[in-house]
């Protein structure tokens, strides 16, 4: 189960953080991730990080902008989202796959978050 939060309405420039509480999961076979979809466009994946080390992946528009990370003793992954732009509003969700698998099996709900200019 993964639950997400920490979504809301920023200004251009500002910084969010999200949070993804995980649970029922042998974290350490799987890859956790932030995905987000904006209104008419495809869900993208934005970050993630494998549970048992730590194999990270950003996409190129948020590099050097957003950092993932996890608490391990906690079960959480976090996204920390920083100089948020306009193009970052979307609905963001926590994800879980396999490690090697394309596709994301476990989802949480989305969390909104508007970046206004």
């Amino acid at each position: 189960q993964l639950q997400a939060s920490g979504g809301g309405l920023v200004q251009a420039g500002e910084s969010l953080r999200l949070s993804c509480a995980a649970s029922g999961l042998a974290f350490s076979r799987y890859v956790l991730g932030w995905l987000r979809q904006a209104p008419g466009k495809e869900r993208e994946s934005v970050a993630t990080i494998t549970w048992s080390g730590n194999l990270i992946y950003y996409r190129d528009s948020v590099k050097g902008r957003f950092a993932i990370s996890k608490d391990k003793f906690k079960n959480m992954v976090y996204l920390q989202m920083n100089s948020l732009t306009v193009e970052d509003t979307a609905v963001y969700y926590c994800a879980a796959k396999r490690r090697g698998e394309a596709e994301f099996d476990y989802w949480g709900q989305g969390t909104l978050v508007t970046v206004s200019s």
